[in-house]
């Protein structure tokens, strides 16, 4: 059992939904978003979706990309996103960490070199969005060898056909993007998510958890009610790239938990 499972036995044991929160490493700079990750748990949030800095994002909206630059920017490589995760298991050894960010940094350092050192760092999952069912073998499945849970995206135009494929090799949890388009792009609705959450938790027993469009407590609150859990990640990196005190942005994801947890 992975940090993820045991995270979600936990909430369903409690009746909780999931709070989870991303931030993108290194953003503005590695010891502010160290400073961040160590908070969030403080914060209330369930699980960090941690995300691996990369020239060219395809799923990311405006203020994740621009993230994502200055992390580059400021020297962060996958190296050190990974000597992040594993500073911050020194103080905490059971919030789990899903890496989110794309094959080709994992592929240049190696499949099995990646996967060795991702454990040994304290990452509990990994979320690879170019990578698809099709190419379980290159990723997929060695990760889930090697322990690590593959969380995979269902998303609006996931139809019944495409479904079984997508869930097949998922494990952890399945992350419903609420909306057709990039992150931040729009708002989720509860009353489209609903149905759609329902729809694949006929097929799987797996969380269904939902991201794309959640900025709000009231948002978060109104869609973790439909679904096992809410995902922010756009409203969380703005704030960073407003460059508020760690205090604050602390603060709003504190908002943010609340209202999932009051789901």
């Amino acid at each position: 059992m992975t940090r993820i499972d045991a995270k979600f036995a936990a909430l369903k044991a409690e009746g909780k939904k999931a709070f989870v929160a991303y931030i993108m490493a290194g953003d503005p700079d590695y010891e502010t978003s160290l400073e961040v990750v160590k908070g969030l748990p403080g914060a209330g949030v369930d699980v960090i979706e941690l995300g691996l800095p990369f020239t060219d994002p395809m799923a990311d909206g405006p203020t994740i990309q621009a993230a994502g630059q200055r992390a580059l920017d400021g020297g962060m490589t996958l190296q050190r996103t990974l000597d992040l995760a594993r500073a911050f298991r020194e103080t905490d050894d059971t919030t789990p960490i899903v890496l989110m960010g794309y094959f080709n940094p994992i592929y240049s350092r190696g499949v099995d070199t990646f996967l060795a050192d991702a454990q040994a760092a304290g990452i509990d999952g990994l979320i690879v969005v170019d990578l698809p069912p099709e190419e379980d073998e290159e990723l997929c499945l060695p990760a889930q060898a090697a322990g690590l849970n593959f969380i995979r995206l269902a998303t609006p135009t996931t139809d019944d056909k495409r479904l079984p494929r997508v869930l097949q090799n998922t494990s952890g949890f399945v992350y419903y993007v609420s909306i057709t388009g990039i992150t931040g792009a729009a708002e989720a609705q509860a009353t489209n998510v609903g149905p759609e959450v329902a729809r694949i938790k006929s097929a799987t027993d797996l969380p269904v958890i939902v991201g794309f469009g959640i900025n709000t407590p009231e948002k978060s609150k109104a869609i973790a009610s439909v679904a096992d859990g809410a995902v922010v990640g756009s409203a969380i990196v703005s704030q960073i790239g407003a460059g508020k005190p760690v205090a604050e942005v602390l603060d709003f994801v504190k908002t943010l938990s609340d209202g999932a947890h009051s789901a």
